[in-house]
């Protein structure tokens, strides 16, 4: 198979070539064919909904396993209403403040959803995303996008389409290539049916945001054997098992003291870590370090993760980073741990599921 990279400007859908990419890829996935589209979380690999056939073929390209469900992606509340059966009070008012955007709601499902998304569970995972290029894409295909990140099982997430292409490169028929993601992470994942509802997968939509809207709303932990063992069906994308991970091991350092000392306790950090592995490619993904006094060693290979105390910015560069220190033959990836708050969460949640080791300074 040949995989298409066909371009389209987000901000200019209007322009000859961004209207035959937008034209060429509906008809894919029409014809029950995989595309990987830009949304404002990651890439997804993309198939029509409703389609087995299709939606078997997610699953074969990123060599998924059936246990792990798929969200649903759609531009429209009649889209909506194909995929899902009546919704909670508290749902809608989900919908009506946080759609278009990086929340994805577990609803009942209708019957038109084949089992294979679903991973057999009664719940489908339905959001509408704010991306521009994501939405005309699905209204021009006219059916519901299943659409997971469009990378090989368990690797790190895709930010861009030569992200896509390094892992899906000849297993997908196509990419639409508008440029990187904004967010960087996966949209948080919300179990509309529970009391408290339940945050199976934080995101960009953070705890705080949520129970401002519904009140009760908590964070699901995993336990041991829910992390360690193949179930059944997973309760939603993004639980369980080891995601989001790159080939190099990584390993988390979580860090205590005073802000303002961050930068040279970090370096410290890095620098005693690094004469751990002698004769090893060491990455590091080093947050905004303009107040470093201490000059690292040749061998380590850094990545200019961002401001500290711009959390939305460390999210958006994640798995660039990830990707970037891979891709410099990096044998260990050291990574500081955020803050336990807001999107903060997220990326400790990202960076637990890839990392083989904690240790703390």
């Amino acid at each position: 198979m040949q995989t298409q990279r066909l371009r389209v400007d987000p901000d200019h859908l209007d322009l000859p070539e961004s209207i035959k990419a937008l034209n060429c890829a509906a008809g894919i996935l029409r014809n029950g064919g995989t595309v990987a589209l830009p949304t404002e979380t990651v890439y997804g690999l993309g198939a029509n909904a409703l389609n087995d056939n299709a939606v078997a073929r997610i699953f074969s390209a990123k060599q998924r396993p059936s246990w792990d469900p798929l969200i649903v992606h759609i531009s429209s509340k009649a889209m909506l209403d194909t995929v899902t059966l009546p919704r909670s009070q508290t749902a809608q008012a989900l919908i009506d403040t946080f759609w278009p955007g990086p929340l994805t709601l577990l609803v009942p499902r209708t019957a038109a959803v084949p089992d294979a998304v679903t991973a057999g569970r009664p719940l489908v995972g339905v959001r509408m995303p704010a991306h521009s290029v994501a939405r005309e894409l699905i209204r021009r295909a006219g059916v519901p996008i299943a659409a997971p990140s469009a990378n090989r099982f368990g690797h790190v997430s895709p930010t861009t389409a030569d992200h896509v292409l390094a892992d899906l490169d000849g297993r997908i028929d196509a990419v639409i290539d508008a440029g990187p993601t904004k967010v960087g992470l996966e949209s948080t994942v919300l179990d509309t049916t529970t009391l408290p509802m339940l945050i199976y997968r934080p995101g960009a939509v953070t705890l705080a945001q949520i129970r401002a809207v519904v009140g009760q709303a908590e964070l699901y932990r995993e336990s041991k054997l829910t992390s360690r063992h193949t179930p059944e069906a997973l309760p939603s994308p993004g639980v369980g098992l080891r995601h989001y991970a790159p080939r190099a091991r990584l390993i988390l350092v979580e860090l205590s003291g005073c802000e303002e000392r961050w930068n040279t306790r970090c370096a410290r950090a890095l620098l005693a870590y690094s004469s751990s592995f002698p004769g090893q490619r060491i990455g590091v993904l080093m947050p905004d370090a303009s107040g470093l006094t201490l000059v690292p060693p040749a061998e380590l290979e850094i990545f200019p993760w961002g401001n500290w105390e711009q959390l939305d910015t460390l999210a958006q560069r994640l798995f660039a980073g990830l990707r970037a220190l891979d891709a410099a033959g990096c044998d260990v990836i050291l990574c500081p741990l955020p803050p336990a708050s807001g999107v903060g969460l997220a990326l400790r949640d990202r960076l637990h599921k890839a990392a083989v080791s904690t240790d703390a300074e």
